[in-house]
């Protein structure tokens, strides 16, 4: 077998072989944000001891080693402004779809103005879902409620 040959079989090979560990991975490098209007009619803005025990249960660093799960679905969600100290959250439910445990779950949810500008990123976690099984979650949000116009939401997840 020539050099030549030898190395297009081996680059075959190769990138048939990484092709193969990224299909058995069952992860997708971009993860879909569904995006939802607000209507923050109503509430009264938080005090500020209600805002500092929001601000101590908010959740903002995501894990950088979460991706976006073929498993993992974002079944429902939607914005829902809760009276007393959680005040503007985005509740919804994620489900397992897949064969195996998902070690870790994270939705993502990042709010914005009437112009279109970010206002944050808030997240809510949990860890060991198991397969064909729903995990109910609220991510509470610190910007407020009279500034938020719409939202999008994704789900990452770590594999078992």
């Amino acid at each position: 077998m020539g050099r030549s040959t030898r190395r297009s079989l081996l680059a075959t090979l190769g990138t048939g072989a990484a092709a193969l560990a990224a299909g058995c991975a069952a992860t997708s490098d971009e993860p879909e944000y569904e995006r939802r209007t607000v209507d923050a009619s109503g509430g009264d803005p938080r005090s500020a001891a209600e805002m500092a025990a929001a601000a101590a249960l908010a959740q903002r660093t995501a894990n950088d080693g979460a991706s976006a799960l073929d498993a993992l679905s974002l079944v429902e969600h939607e914005f829902v402004l809760v009276d007393g100290y959680k005040g503007p959250t985005v509740q919804g439910v994620v489900e397992n779809g897949g064969e195996s445990t998902v070690d870790y779950a994270e939705v993502r949810v990042r709010v914005y103005d009437d112009g279109g500008a970010q206002l944050g990123r808030y997240l809510a976690t949990t860890g060991d879902i198991p397969p064909d099984t729903r995990w109910r979650f609220e991510a509470i949000l610190l910007a407020s409620a009279a500034d938020i116009a719409a939202y999008d939401a994704a789900v990452f997840g770590l594999p078992e």
